[in-house]
């Protein structure tokens, strides 16, 4: 195993790495049981979805970690989960099968980009204040994502601000329920006052964790996760009853991924997506806005989390640019990313990408694809013992994304804040990920801005021509969803 992953080289162990692959299973799982939920609105069955995301997860999990020997993990992307239900379903009026049709063409088109060494190219043209802006911008990220997830914050807004509720005019009637409630720039967010269970538990998990990190106890983050689940017993946080349930048995829920299974290949399928020539631009632009959010999430992860952690050496940095097939590190990492969304598809679900949420893994000392591996086994425990996984709830996770997102942030120092000209892309680039809780947005930003004060500065020759053209294509995607 020491020879397979390297582990001596990266200076990590089998201990350290098992421990790091549960924390990233621990602050992702929630994948499992949220990508149902939102899927299952667009007609999807809930069961198969269920078993869809777990395969989707193990597999292109453990592909990355023995391929790539890369400690990232992979599961149908948040967001990614949104767009595919309440814009491709709901909002354009395609069925279910012809979106899964169409991240079947977003994952052969990653593949492509990647063997064609397109999104290395991306990677190369990155200027180095924004590679340190993109990492801290994911340490903002994902401590927003943990500020959220610990229901610290609490948002109101008033009628009149209110855009749509289920993509629909507020006006309408929701005879099924409310789904999604989308407002404008009026919705004011603020500090609850810690009456809530899940936020007091959350904010002693926190101290907690805190508490572990200064005193440099080894595996902290784990250890707070596994305090803060303990202690939601007492705080009634923990449905011990669901132990014992028996209903959504894993028999049927098999019976039920016969449905979305290679759904693609079916009538209702891809022949079904191109059989109205009248939808192909439609058709053509849902797929671009699929693989370029897919395409830079995964980028942005990679970018972000393994430069500062040394996960990508200068060495692999080097071969990234001048090597061939897959001989570096980050060339194959790109590789197993590329077919995690083909694989998702198959399966039955959305795109699938590379979880920022591995961080948490990489934070406790995670460095080798063993941390995937393990990962990637629990997701497939999560088929028998989903009841035990549900239990540990989103507050207990959230103090160890809080302080992964703090310790990513140190890349901030590395900004030469002084220069405006070098200030304000970073700025846009960093915040921006949390602003508009999306890692792309926040590179599109970082890149238009950057673009713009070299034209400005009358030295837009500095711009990489790959830069240029990832500028063009954000502004075409944000066109188009301007227009979908």
């Amino acid at each position: 195993m020491d020879h397979f992953f390297k582990l001596k080289e990266h200076r990590t162990s089998v201990g350290t790495e098992i421990i790091a692959g549960i924390t990233t299973f621990l602050a992702m799982s929630y994948i499992v049981f949220v990508n149902p939920s939102i899927l299952s609105l667009a007609g999807m069955p809930s069961q198969a979805v269920f078993l869809a995301t777990i395969f989707a997860a193990a597999v292109s999990t453990f592909i990355m970690g023995v391929f790539a020997n890369v400690p990232y993990a992979l599961a149908p992307g948040m967001g990614l989960n949104a767009f595919f239900t309440y814009t491709v379903c709901f909002g354009l009026g395609f069925t279910w099968q012809q979106a899964l049709a169409m991240v079947f063409l977003c994952g052969i088109i990653n593949i492509l980009i990647t063997v064609t060494k397109v999104r290395k190219l991306l990677i190369v043209s990155i200027p180095e204040s924004l590679q340190h802006a993109i990492s801290a911008g994911i340490g903002v990220f994902i401590a927003y994502i943990g500020v959220k997830n610990a229901q610290f914050l609490s948002f109101t807004t008033d009628g009149f601000n209110i855009v749509a509720i289920n993509g629909a005019a507020p006006t309408t009637a929701y005879p099924d329920g409310i789904h999604a409630v989308v407002s404008n720039s009026g919705i004011i967010p603020e500090l609850v006052n810690f009456t809530s269970p899940e936020a007091l538990l959350a904010l002693i998990g926190l101290a907690v964790t805190i508490i572990l990190m200064v005193r440099n106890v080894k595996g902290a983050l784990l250890i707070g996760i596994i305090v803060s689940t303990l202690l939601a017993i007492p705080f009634g946080l923990l449905d011990l009853s669901a132990l014992g349930a028996a209903e959504n048995s894993l028999g049927s829920a098999f019976a039920d991924l016969q449905e979305t299974m290679f759904v693609i290949f079916k009538p209702e399928g891809l022949p079904s997506l191109f059989a109205d020539l009248t939808k192909l631009p439609l058709v053509l632009m849902t797929i671009f806005a699929f693989s370029l959010s897919d395409i830079f999430d995964t980028i942005g992860t990679f970018v972000g989390t393994g430069r500062r952690t040394g996960i990508f050496s200068q060495e692999d940095e080097d071969a990234l640019q001048n090597s061939s097939g897959f001989s570096s590190k980050m060339d194959r990492a790109l590789f197993g990313d590329s077919i995690g969304t083909l694989i998702g598809a198959l399966f039955g679900t959305s795109n699938t990408t590379t979880y920022i949420e591995s961080a948490a893994g990489i934070g406790v000392g995670g460095r080798t694809g063993l941390t995937s591996v393990v990962t990637a086994a629990l997701f497939i425990l999560t088929m028998f013992i989903a009841p035990i996984v549900g239990l540990v709830p989103a507050a207990a996770t959230a103090p160890a994304l809080i302080i992964v997102g703090v310790l990513m942030m140190a890349s901030f120092k590395d900004i030469n804040w002084t220069d405006f000209a070098e200030a304000t892309p970073a700025f846009f680039a960093s915040v921006f990920m949390g602003f508009a809780y999306s890692i792309s947005y926040g590179i599109a930003a970082g890149f238009i801005t950057y673009a713009l004060i070299k034209v400005v500065q009358g030295k837009a020759k500095d711009v990489h021509p790959v830069l240029w053209i990832s500028v063009i294509l954000f502004v075409l995607n944000f066109m188009i969803m301007a227009t979908i």
